[in-house]
């Protein structure tokens, strides 16, 4: 796998005209073109990626290059057959008492100009992914997209806030940099 790759699973195209067949049927009015299980995938790309309703049609797009049996609905479908189904992420229910898991990892932006960089010895910025995980369920509970000045012990708290939503955290484990005398204190 590389870095920023993204791989998804396009195994539901085999069952594309066996479900198309089993939502038409009976149906009077216009007929489906797209199946639900097609329209779902989207619906999550779009939430997990923030992605307005016609960059997912951009993708798309982008994706049938990979692909030629996928059929690119236009944004407004995209839009209309998502909302219809009342996709949400959240919908898991977590445990009265939550063990946090926190820790970040450092993302470079690009390999444009390296080489300038070696040279002249510039330092190159990059985003710091900051992650809290509920260790039981293995599922993310929150996260935050930083640049690299963000030390990892100032976005404890707001990562601990907001896993807090979720259930009551009993327990946050990290590692050496969110050992601050600020973090032992907000944690009490």
């Amino acid at each position: 796998m590389k870095r920023g790759e993204i791989l998804l699973d396009l195994r539901i195209l085999d069952s594309w005209d066996s479900e198309l067949e089993r939502m038409n049927k009976g149906k009077e009015g216009g007929r489906y073109v797209y199946p639900d299980v097609f329209m779902r995938l989207l619906g999550y790309m779009r939430m997990l990626f923030h992605l307005p309703y016609r960059q997912t049609e951009g993708f798309l797009k982008a994706l049938r290059r990979f692909d030629s049996r996928i059929q690119v609905p236009d944004y407004s479908t995209i839009e209309r057959r998502v909302n219809k189904l009342g996709i949400k992420l959240d919908e898991e229910e977590y445990g009265d008492d939550i063990v946090l898991a926190v820790d970040t990892s450092g993302i470079k932006v690009s390999n444009r100009g390296e080489w300038m960089r070696h040279k002249w010895k510039v330092k190159r910025g990059y985003l710091k992914i900051h992650i809290a995980v509920d260790v039981e369920s293995k599922k993310i509970l929150a996260m935050e997209v930083t640049d690299e000045k963000v030390s990892d012990g100032e976005m404890l708290q707001p990562l601990v806030e907001e896993a807090s939503k979720k259930g009551r955290v009993v327990k946050a484990m990290g590692d050496g940099g969110y050992d601050t005398k600020a973090n032992f204190h907000y944690l009490e």
